[in-house]
């Protein structure tokens, strides 16, 4: 019997036991997104929490289909490998780089084995819930289990009868940097630290990971294990562990190294007797991993009530968005969508305030909850969208947590991970963030400081400017030549750079009229309709610009599909980047040739199978057929061919890479019926919902109406294009709202047919 079989088995007899009514967490299913590099994981976390305990299974085995060493790979579990080593804690989900997954917790029985290669075992009847994951390992005989709090993990073994083993794992891991230490602190105790960081192989964006972790039954033994260094000659014939792991059985102190662990032994198990591992960490320091530790799981806290917290606040926070009608396979991709959407930003503060400040040793104390991991380039496209609309306070945080981190070392940040700035991917992506946030009303922040970045990033000459190292032809030109900066592996995307800085000053100069800075408004406005200037009649595209002036000759715009090394554009063709003026769509119809020439070339991308689904620059494309009176049909039918081809209940279930809950995002706006497909801008472009009935509660310290409810009436399953629409019961006749009025107006209700009209 193959994986998914079992694992669909057990899901059956999970879901056949079940006698409570169903809810949005019985909706969700963990293992979409967790092949064909979407990058997800099944493992137990709670919403925008600090630790994820998840299932490390990409190392130590040749039966696996994808090894960690063998390619660029960033994620601790791929579903179709079939070897485990352990629960990684603290990782991430839905990135495209190396990092994370560390801490290495183990059962084993028989006699102990510190190789991960010789420990690793087959597994089966797998299962995952929002804040529960479980597996059997088949060497072994043991049931292990993993739940979660926002800072801290538990899990429990349940051990066949004889010798038993917890391991932790310090040398091994998702990351490329090394080095951790671990000490005894009594019998059931330890504590330590592990060096992370290198994310998209950032040699000097280093941070350390502390932890304290407890066994629930004190040990027959214990001890410390560290790999040997390899050695020659007579030395080697002294040295029994020449090479090897050395078990350390009479040392108790404190043990360093870059491959290094601690394990312990339990003699005379019962069949059946549980022996749970509880977890603590920090960015801070070993004190504040204890802090969270007893926080967060005072003592007598049982395994089975934290599992059942975590499912609590997994409810809530799903429970925000009510969907009734569609099929249930609609349903499990909305509510696994709605729960990918939450997993990052995490919360970086420790349960005292306590976080280490941006780019700094010093170690600050936040009013509030302080976030990390603003991959900011994928997810200021619509995650931080949903989380205005929805969780409002949860927003006005990573808000205030990103002018925090300007306050800090005085740069907004573009893609941050725990305290370091790692200049990932390009543009200037805090601005339509905070602007976005600012003009949808929610306010509760230092917008004058927030202001102040903005236009340092703006204006700075590159040479000292850490957002925009390439704005000085920027600025003078309107555009960036091919050659002019060059400096991460993926080589020059000066195109791509270009036209995010056009997004960030469009979104600034909404800012800065909003704040009464007419001339700023004015300036940046002008600035963001630089983009003309890569428009070739000859090619149809957006095409690099050479040092002097000219088109990059010769040229295919259909180079840089599928990850392809191309001049000027980032992970894309120039199809990917065409369309990408969100703020400008009329002036680039115009620029097209007019208003018959966009769409037909629009509709051509989609065609010709030149638009990517997984690629965030033209993610937005369906969307902006309904610029055009008359043609808004079309993205009605292109989005929801996107959404039943490339969004499924399947583990391949998301378009690629889900980018810290981007691709996630973008299906939950679109099953919904609306997506915010210009960043800054507070208006939404309406399409048909998949379901009957969507009510959103919204949080009326911020949104006074308290609920937003968008009903559907069709005829039929297949209805799919809007023949009529209300809101607030007034006939609505444009298909682009105000944030204002969807959030006001109480009730939307779209009336769909199956023919376009």
């Amino acid at each position: 019997m193959n994986k998914r079989k079992r694992i669909i088995i057990a899901a059956l007899l999970f879901t056949a036991g079940l006698a409570r009514a169903q809810t949005p967490a019985d909706k969700v299913d963990p293992f979409i997104g967790t092949t064909d590099f979407g990058t997800t994981h099944p493992g137990a976390l709670c919403p925008n929490g600090m630790m994820a305990v998840v299932p490390f299974n990409v190392m130590g085995s040749d039966t696996n289909v994808y090894d960690k060493d063998a390619r660029w790979w960033s994620t601790p579990y791929e579903y179709h490998n079939e070897f485990f080593t352990g629960f990684a804690h603290g990782a991430l989900s839905g990135v495209g780089c190396p990092e994370m997954g560390s801490l290495l917790t183990m059962a084993t029985s028989g006699p102990l084995t510190v190789d991960y290669r010789e420990y690793g075992t087959a597994y089966r009847d797998e299962r995952a819930t929002p804040g529960y994951y479980s597996v059997r390992l088949d060497k072994y005989g043991i049931l292990a289990e993993a739940a979660a709090t926002a800072r801290t993990s538990a899990e429990r073994y349940t051990f066949p009868a004889g010798k038993g083993h917890i391991l932790l794992n310090l040398g091994e891991g998702l990351t490329n940097e090394s080095g951790a230490a671990v000490r005894r602190v009594s019998a059931t105790e330890i504590e330590g630290m592990k060096l992370l960081g290198t994310f998209c192989y950032n040699p000097q964006k280093v941070f350390p990971v502390y932890f304290v972790l407890r066994v629930t039954k004190t040990p027959s033994s214990s001890g410390y294990w560290k790999k040997q260094r390899p050695m020659t000659g007579v030395e080697a014939e002294w040295t029994p562990d020449n090479g090897r792991y050395k078990l350390y059985t009479e040392y108790g102190r404190e043990l360093a190294g870059d491959d290094v662990g601690y394990w312990f032994t339990f003699d005379d198990l019962r069949a059946g007797e549980q022996v749970e591992v509880r977890m603590g960490i920090s960015y801070v320091s070993t004190e504040n991993a204890r802090r969270n530790l007893d926080a967060e799981q005072p003592a007598g806290t049982s395994f089975d009530a934290i599992r059942g917290a975590a499912r609590t606040r997994w409810n809530d926070d799903l429970s925000r968005i009510r969907v009734e009608g569609g099929t249930e396979a609609q349903k499990k991709v909305f509510y696994t969508g709605l729960y990918h959407a939450l997993i990052h930003p995490n919360v970086l503060s420790d349960v005292n305030g306590e976080y280490p400040a941006m780019e700094s040793a010093e170690i600050r104390t936040a009013e509030g909850n302080r976030y990390t991991v603003f991959s900011l380039w994928d997810t200021y496209r619509n995650l931080h969208q949903l989380l205005t609309l929805v969780y409002p306070e949860r927003q006005l945080e990573m808000v205030r947590s990103m002018v925090g981190m300007y306050r800090e070392w005085g740069w907004l940040p573009k893609w941050e991970l725990y305290g370091r700035e790692t200049f990932t991917m390009e543009g200037d992506p805090s601005i339509p963030v905070i602007v976005d946030t600012w003009m949808k009303g929610l306010r509760d922040f230092d917008v004058d400081a927030a202001y102040e970045a903005m236009r340092k990033s703006a204006t700075t000459p590159g040479a000292r400017n850490r957002m925009r190292p390439d704005i000085d032809p920027y600025i003078e030109k309107g555009y960036v030549p091919l050659g002019f900066y060059a400096r991460d592996l993926s080589g020059d995307n000066s195109v791509s750079h270009a036209l995010e800085y056009y997004i960030a000053d469009h979104a600034l100069s909404l800012l800065a009229d909003s704040l009464g800075k007419k001339d700023d408004a004015a300036l940046f406005r002008a600035r963001s309709l630089g983009y003309k200037n890569y428009y070739s009649t000859e090619s149809g595209t957006f095409r690099p610009i050479t040092k002097e002036g000219k088109f990059l000759t010769p040229f295919d715009p259909r180079q840089g599909e599928n990850f392809e090394p191309v001049p000027g554009f980032h992970e894309g063709s120039a199809w990917n980047y065409t369309f990408y003026v969100p703020h400008d769509v009329a002036g680039l119809a115009r620029l097209m040739g007019g208003r018959r020439r966009f769409i037909d070339k629009l509709q051509m991308v989609f065609d010709q199978g030149l638009y990517d689904p997984a690629n965030e620059p033209d993610i937005a494309y369906p969307y902006l057929f309904s610029y055009f009176r008359g043609e808004e049909w079309r993205t009605q039918r292109e989005v929801r061919r996107l959404l039943d081809r490339y969004f499924t209940t399947a583990p391949d279930g998301i378009p690629g890479n889900d980018d810290t809950g981007t691709m996630s995002a973008w299906a939950v706006f679109s099953m919904m019926g609306l997506y915010p497909d210009c960043p800054g801008e507070p208006y939404y472009t309406l399409t048909s919902p998949v379901f009957d009935k969507v009510t959103v509660t919204l949080d009326p310290k911020y949104y006074p109406a308290g609920e937003l409810v968008i009903e559907t009436e069709r005829s039929g399953a297949g209805d799919v294009y809007i023949g009529s629409m209300t809101l607030g019961g007034r006939p609505l006749k444009k298909y682009r709202i105000s944030h204002g009025e969807l959030v006001g107006g109480g009730r939307l209700v779209f009336g769909l047919q199956p023919e376009r009209k």
